[in-house]
């Protein structure tokens, strides 16, 4: 049984880029649902499908990019900030800001999951669940 859902997701992408898979499987949350559509939207994956939605077998499919060059992971880090031992929450002005604008956080707050720059417009705190970049 996985006690922390999202550092399970952040792993999975992790190791299906170290291992240079074109597409990696998770099992479907709410939650997880959210970070990926974030992580599409903001260009870190290519393409996402969801699979036997309202099953117990429902399941995420990511296709994960690579530069067509060098062939290196867009991805470079994913860190997992708030754990379940050790939350970690910052309001509005005190949202991190990654790479100086070049990465994005990932907010959970009350209007749902947002990156650091659209928690910042809003003008709305949260947890800060991981930075990617």
């Amino acid at each position: 049984m996985v006690t922390d859902s999202i550092a399970d997701f952040l792993t999975r992408i992790r190791n299906a880029q170290a291992a240079k898979h074109k597409v990696v499987e998770i099992p479907l949350t709410k939650t997880k649902k959210s970070l990926t559509e974030i992580l599409y939207n903001q260009g870190y994956v290519a393409s996402y499908k969801v699979e036997n939605e309202g099953t117990t077998k429902a399941a995420i499919k990511i296709a994960l990019k690579y530069d067509k060059i060098t062939q290196q992971p867009v991805i470079k880090k994913l860190e997992r900030i708030s754990r379940p031992g050790l939350r970690q929450y910052a309001s509005a002005t005190e949202l991190p800001r990654v790479l100086n604008g070049l990465g994005i956080a990932i907010i959970s707050t009350s209007k749902g999951l947002l990156i650091d720059k659209h928690a910042r417009e809003q003008n709305v705190g949260g947890e800060v669940l991981c930075r990617i970049y």
